[in-house]
């Protein structure tokens, strides 16, 4: 085998159809495309999911599974969990040691009537209270 000698495999090529060449070629006239209409026009093109003037599949289904990436703070309220107020310092490692927390946990939110009191002892940017 020389490079100079390739050729397809027979049958794997055809040739392409010349449209509008003749009644003939059996695509004469209307060159396949049949009479009139939006799509028998020149410069005819479909936009992505048209569907005739009909209400399209994407806009009649309802919008699912947006995930936002701004992370909300887990809220904690401080009436209910009195350890947190009692704590020397407080940041997320030390609501951590006293509370049940995930892993995946970055800020903290404390809220209740006492929040607003705690808000001298809030060492670490990602604690917040309802007051600030």
């Amino acid at each position: 085998m020389i490079l100079h000698n390739l050729q397809p495999a027979c049958g794997s090529t055809k040739e392409a159809k010349r449209k509008g060449r003749g009644q003939g070629s059996g695509n004469g006239k209307t060159a396949g495309k049949g009479h009139k209409g939006q799509r028998a026009r020149a410069g005819f093109n479909v936009k992505r999911g048209f569907e005739g003037g009909q209400q399209p599949l994407a806009r009649r289904l309802p919008k699912v599974g947006f995930i936002s990436r701004v992370v909300k703070p887990y809220t904690i309220n401080v009436d209910k969990i009195t350890a947190i107020a009692n704590l020397s310092e407080i940041t997320v490692e030390s609501i951590k040691s006293v509370h049940k927390l995930s892993k995946s946990v970055e800020k903290v939110k404390l809220i209740g009537s006492t929040a607003k009191n705690l808000v001298a002892k809030i060492k670490d940017e990602n604690v917040t209270t309802t007051g600030n």
